[in-house]
């Protein structure tokens, strides 16, 4: 099984996810309240993916990419956003980010990109 780490500042929004992707059959191992949060969960659960808002506290989902990927190259994360942040979703893929989702979603565009960010 799938493992997944969700990194949202939005208890509703990591809510939504975790039913989503519970539904979908994939194991959310933890959740994270921000950037700084999402990194020692990484290290802690070394989740195969990691969904990661891009405006959070602390540290945003922008740099905690970097610093994930300073954890672990290959680590697999899916940025989740709302409309109208272009110019993130492209500064969080330059810097490693396998893709994104943009909110408001649908179960099957998230199952879909997952798929592919896991070479399903």
């Amino acid at each position: 099984m799938v493992t997944v780490l969700i990194v949202d500042d939005s208890r509703t929004s990591r809510r939504f996810l975790r039913n989503m992707l519970t539904e979908a059959g994939y194991e959310v191992v933890a959740e994270a309240v921000d950037g700084e949060d999402g990194m020692k969960k990484y290290e802690e659960f070394k989740p195969d993916i990691v969904t990661m808002d891009i405006t959070m506290p602390k540290l945003d989902g922008i740099d905690a990419v970097s610093e994930i990927l300073k954890i672990n190259p290959a680590a697999k994360i899916v940025m989740v956003t709302a409309a109208g942040q272009k110019t993130n979703i492209v500064e969080a893929l330059k810097r490693g980010a396998a893709d994104f989702i943009q909110k408001p979603f649908e179960s099957s565009a998230i199952v879909s990109v997952l798929e592919k960010v896991m070479g399903e």
